[in-house]
């Protein structure tokens, strides 16, 4: 099983590596920390699409990617998913 891993950057300026646990181009659901002490997140899009925001136990993280660009990455890994939801 493939565990994709994201870069996200925090409200401090830090660069994290967090875990994809589901993604979608309308919300990234990221898994921060390990084992017990882990904690989920939904990533937004923002208003202007450019990135998508969340907030983790008060701090905002983003993830400096457009919409386009995930819904890209999502078709690129998964091009099956994207064919049969067209002929529907």
């Amino acid at each position: 099983m493939n565990i994709e891993k994201i870069k996200v950057r925090t409200e401090a300026g830090q660069l994290l590596e967090v875990v994809v646990y589901d993604k979608r181009a309308d919300r990234i659901q990221v898994v921060i920390g390990e084992g017990q002490h882990s904690v989920k997140c939904d990533l937004s899009p923002t208003r202007n699409a450019l990135a998508y925001a969340g907030s983790v136990m008060g701090r905002e993280i983003i993830y400096e990617r457009s919409r386009e660009q995930v819904q890209a990455d999502i078709d690129r890994l998964n091009p099956n998913l994207r064919q049969s939801s067209r002929r529907r």
